[in-house]
């Protein structure tokens, strides 16, 4: 994430609490992180935010994924679902299998 790849495919751990290998989409060629940097995730176990907090309010900016952006809007075109988790994950697409086919706003943005 620190070095602001954007990327697909991520191994996981059978025992990965926050995203075990039979569950994850990432594990499972169903998802995508977009600029890590400029569209970071919330821990909600440590409260914070990786891999940085500096891009967590969601304002126009390079790199930025956005509800209604060009980016968001390629990918919704194409039937992925934004961030479709308890907590915000702005830099995270998925088919939405298994996960609920809707776009919301999480807790904690």
């Amino acid at each position: 994430m620190a070095d602001d790849n954007t990327s697909a495919y991520n191994c996981r751990t059978a025992n990965q609490i926050n995203a075990p290998f039979l569950k994850s989409p990432h594990a499972n060629g169903r998802a995508i992180d977009i600029n890590p940097v400029e569209n970071p995730w919330r821990d909600l176990r440590c409260k914070c935010w990786f891999p940085s907090k500096a891009n967590a309010a969601r304002v126009e900016g390079p790199g930025k994924v956005l509800r209604g952006g060009v980016v968001w809007t390629a990918f919704r075109d194409e039937g992925w679902i934004w961030q479709n988790i308890d907590v915000a994950d702005y830099m995270h697409f998925d088919t939405g299998y298994p996960s609920n086919p809707f776009d919301r706003q999480p807790s904690g943005s």
